[in-house]
């Protein structure tokens, strides 16, 4: 991984694994961390979203119903940035988004959204439960992996700082 420390004040970078440890603890719902997705239009006009993403295995994970603009937007320019505000860091991931259907990965997905309070359920290569957020269209939704390139986070506590990291060449 590759870092550029993007800090004006003298502040040493953030490391990865800051930002990492608090992307990897998952918080239950009404608790929880919004996440943000952001697409871009087929005209070019930028999309934005609260998703209820989660990171397993060094990637994100949300819903979608199949009808709905973000996952036009992912189908047609896979390319979006989900940001985050953890508990003393603001993290802002770029990547791109595929539709995932392997039954074990969506079983891993729904198992994370099971334990923060989701009874989520995998059918037929989606996601399907008794609700969802309105947000998330209607049943089934299909998940999405967003895998990252790059990140951004600015911390919002001591240690202060601002980094930017590549997760690939």
């Amino acid at each position: 991984m590759r870092e550029q420390n993007l800090d004006i004040y003298g502040h040493e970078p953030i490391p990865w694994e800051r930002a990492l440890r608090q992307l990897e603890t998952h918080v239950p719902q009404g608790r929880g961390r919004t996440c943000w997705l952001a697409t871009v239009d087929a005209d070019g006009a930028p999309h934005v979203a609260a998703v209820g993403a989660v990171w397993l295995d060094d990637r994100f994970y949300f819903v979608s119903g199949p009808r709905l603009r973000k996952s036009r937007n992912v189908a047609a320019n896979p390319r979006c940035v989900i940001s985050v505000s953890l508990d003393d860091v603001d993290v802002v991931v770029e990547g791109t988004a595929r539709r995932v259907t392997d039954d074990s990965v969506l079983e891993r997905v729904a198992g994370v959204y099971v334990s923060l309070g989701w009874p989520a359920q995998v059918s037929d290569g989606a996601l399907t439960a008794p609700y969802s957020a309105p947000s998330a269209g209607r049943p089934p939704w299909h998940v999405y992996e967003v895998t990252p390139t790059a990140a951004v986070g600015v911390a919002t506590a001591e240690p202060h700082g601002a980094t930017r990291w590549w997760f690939s060449e």
